[in-house]
């Protein structure tokens, strides 16, 4: 076995306590866009400001300084740009937390750029299908010597909410969020599919794409406004795949797309003006079955590079942990180092058809990789 799998020890069995750990909160879609998020974010809004303040050191850090003078001239600007309802939304939330509207741009803008995650479908032999997702962000954003940490990370930590998008009293859809961050990473529309966002690296990425949306190319859709969109107005798996595969994006990403229905599951691999398609039950080139999809960061016909391999350990994991228990096999899968890593935050496990969805807070205790 090549040395930088040797990180890799063997799959988890049992070894996290699979159950919701965190607040839950409900986002009034009836209300004015300005008042959804107001009691959510008063909440949390120690925990927003030091993530902000948190942030614009890093940024400083890695970019340099003007680029967060650059935030606070055009992000209130890039702000009114955006559809009316989003932009009230962020409105609304910078003056509940008493924060400039750049910075609360920001910090939703910030999703598209720094996660690393790992999303799994698996398919049972009776036909259901099952959707796990770890969520890793924070890469890059302050490393802790002294704790061996990722300092963003333990921020973010501290704000994962879920939350029930509500119209007139009933439950629209669902999600895993952070406090204040207005899109969808992980979210399951009840009986119709369950999605979720693995960033994808690309030399023409996010900050082109932001670049042109300032200068006037504004033909392009945000992260964020899309996976609203997509939550509020698909109504059946196959328009929610074409809504999440043909709009022109900001940033490229990893869409992963499960249904209700045997056969219903899909990598939508996206450019920023391109995408393809996997299904499952079409066998990716180094996985033996047909019954699971693995999606880390890394394009799914090539070989993921030597010091970020998570693709091999799931795929090992699902094969030996077996399609009988779709559930049991996703938590073991989660839960396996080095899919489970320093950037981490929470696993998620979601079944359309039944409407639910579980999630858990992660902190990979040593031994543990940063990635």
């Amino acid at each position: 076995m090549p040395s930088y799998r040797l990180r890799f020890k063997g799959c988890a069995h049992n070894s996290t306590e699979y159950r919701n750990q965190t607040n839950n909160y409900v986002i009034n879609l009836d209300q004015p866009p300005k008042q959804r998020w107001i009691a959510l974010v008063m909440d949390y809004k120690k925990e927003i400001s030091d993530l902000i303040e948190n942030i614009k050191k890093n940024v400083d850090d890695l970019f340099g300084a003007k680029l967060i003078q650059l935030v606070e001239v055009y992000m209130p600007y890039l702000a009114k740009t955006l559809p009316k309802i989003y932009y009230e939304e962020m409105v609304g939330i910078s003056e509940a937390i008493d924060t400039q509207l750049g910075e609360v741009v920001l910090y939703n803008l910030f999703y598209e750029f720094f996660s690393v995650c790992t999303s799994v479908i698996v398919e049972s032999p009776s036909g259901s299908i099952y959707h796990g997702r770890n969520l890793d962000f924070g890469l890059f954003m302050g490393w802790s010597v002294k704790n061996k940490t990722w300092v963003t990370s333990n921020f973010l930590r501290k704000m994962v909410v879920t939350l029930d998008f509500q119209k007139n009293g009933t439950t629209i859809y669902k999600s895993v969020n952070f406090a204040g961050y207005i899109g969808i990473l992980t979210g399951m529309k009840p009986n119709i599919f369950s999605f979720s966002v693995n960033e994808r690296f690309r030399l023409n990425g996010g900050f082109v794409g932001i670049t042109e949306w300032i200068i006037g190319f504004r033909h392009q859709n945000w992260l964020a406004v899309l996976t609203r969109e997509v939550m509020e107005q698909a109504k059946t798996y196959t328009s929610a795949q074409k809504m999440l595969s043909n709009p022109k994006l900001v940033a490229p990403v990893y869409f992963i797309l499960a249904g209700t229905k045997s056969s219903q599951g899909c990598i939508i691999t996206r450019g920023r003006g391109s995408f393809d398609l996997w299904r499952i039950g079409e066998k990716r080139y180094r996985q033996n079955g047909t019954w699971y999809q693995v999606q880390t960061n890394y394009d799914h016909w090539k070989n993921p590079p030597f010091y970020d391999d998570r693709q091999f350990p799931a795929e090992f994991c699902i094969e030996e942990l077996g399609q009988d228990d779709p559930v049991k096999t996703l938590q073991g899968v989660l839960s396996t180092r080095p899919v489970l890593n320093k950037l981490t935050i929470y696993s998620a496990v979601m079944q359309a058809s039944s409407g639910k969805l579980d999630m858990w807070l992660q902190d990979c205790n040593d031994p543990c990789w940063p990635w």
